[in-house]
C-alpha cells in the first residue's frame, strides 16, 4: 500500500528531547560556575536577632575586613580619606543612606572611628549589617 505525498497528514509535534538535554547541561554549568562568580570583601559578620530590611535599590556599603582595610562597596580606600571619598560619592546620590559591615575581629575603636568619618561626610542614615543567628550557627 503506497501513500501519495499529497495525502500524508502533517506531523506538527516538536521533539523536545534535545531542548531538555540542552537545558539540563546549561543548568549544570550555571550551578557549577555561580559560586565562582561571587565577588566582594570577605568579612566575618557578627550575629544579631533582627529581621532583614526590605530594599529596592543598590545600597552604599562601607566594609572593614579582619585586616582593618576599609572599602566603599568593593573599592579599597584609606581610612584617613574615607570622609572625602564619601562626600564625593554621595554628591551624586539622592538618598544619604550608608550601611556599615565590619568583621567581628575588628576592635570597637576602629569601628567607631569609621562611623565618625561617615558622620563627618554628612551621612544622614547609617545602618549596620549583621548575620542572623541561624546562618552563623549552621555554618
Amino acid at each position: 500500500m503506497q501513500l501519495e505525498s499529497g495525502n500524508d497528514p502533517l506531523m506538527s509535534e516538536i521533539n523536545v528531547t534535545p531542548f531538555v538535554d540542552v537545558m539540563l547541561v546549561l543548568l549544570i554549568i550555571f550551578m557549577v560556575t555561580a559560586p565562582m562568580m561571587v565577588q566582594g570583601v570577605d568579612v566575618d559578620l557578627p550575629t544579631a536577632t533582627s529581621q532583614a530590611l526590605p530594599t529596592d535599590e543598590q545600597q552604599l556599603i562601607i566594609s572593614i575586613d579582619a585586616d582593618m582595610n576599609v572599602y566603599i562597596n568593593e573599592q579599597e580606600v584609606s581610612a584617613a580619606f574615607l570622609a572625602e571619598k564619601l562626600e564625593a560619592v554621595m554628591a551624586n546620590l539622592d538618598k544619604k543612606n550608608v550601611y556599615l559591615k565590619a568583621d567581628k575581629k575588628v576592635p570597637y575603636g576602629v569601628v567607631v572611628n569609621i562611623m565618625s568619618q561617615i558622620k563627618k561626610a554628612g551621612i544622614t542614615s547609617l545602618g549596620m549589617i549583621t548575620l542572623p543567628e541561624d546562618e552563623n550557627q549552621a555554618g
